[in-house]
């Protein structure tokens, strides 16, 4: 027997190849996305490293800034010291500086004269005084001018007077005190 299909047979379609392009452009797609990826974890990472170094270097410029500050601190106390010190010193020094002076004056006094006035203004030093004779003046200024503790003598006026009937000499001397 014979069988015959009078229904139309379906013929299937070749399914088309998909286009090359398209299949390289998909798979270019996922090798860029792929090493984007990489790329956007690769910096995030050294970005996250920088951060944590910079916040550590603030950490320690914070803490070096504590410690110059206390350095200068010390520092600036160490040179008050110093300063104290050289200021004791010096009183200590200039404390006996006067009592020199006084007896550097008298000790250069000749018989004959004596001081009426003294007046000290730092180094600078004014004596009034009164004398029997001229000599005696002359003398006191010579042994003044010999003395290795004043310099710059200098007689600034002399003036004969009387006095209780007796002649003196009253004269005025300014020198200074070496240092």
């Amino acid at each position: 027997m014979i069988k015959i299909n009078l229904l139309p047979v379906k013929k299937k379609k070749k399914a088309k190849p998909v286009p090359a392009f398209l299949i390289a452009s998909v798979l270019v797609t996922f090798a860029v996305g792929a090493i984007l990826a990489y790329l956007v974890y690769f910096f995030n990472d050294r970005l996250s490293t920088r951060q944590a170094k910079v916040t550590e270097n603030d950490k320690q410029i914070v803490e070096l800034a504590k410690k110059i500050k206390a350095v200068e601190d010390y520092e600036k106390r160490n040179a008050d010291f110093k300063m104290r010190k050289d200021i004791i010193e010096q009183l200590g020094k200039s404390k006996s500086l006067p009592v020199k002076v006084l007896d550097e004056i008298s000790a250069l006094l000749p018989s004959g004269v004596w001081l009426t006035t003294m007046d000290i203004k730092g180094a600078d030093i004014v004596l009034g005084c009164t004398g029997f004779t001229n000599t005696d003046v002359v003398n006191y200024v010579n042994n003044l001018k010999n003395s290795k503790l004043f310099t710059d003598v200098y007689l600034q006026e002399s003036v004969q007077t009387q006095a209780s009937g007796f002649s003196a000499y009253t004269f005025r001397l300014t020198f200074k005190v070496k240092a």
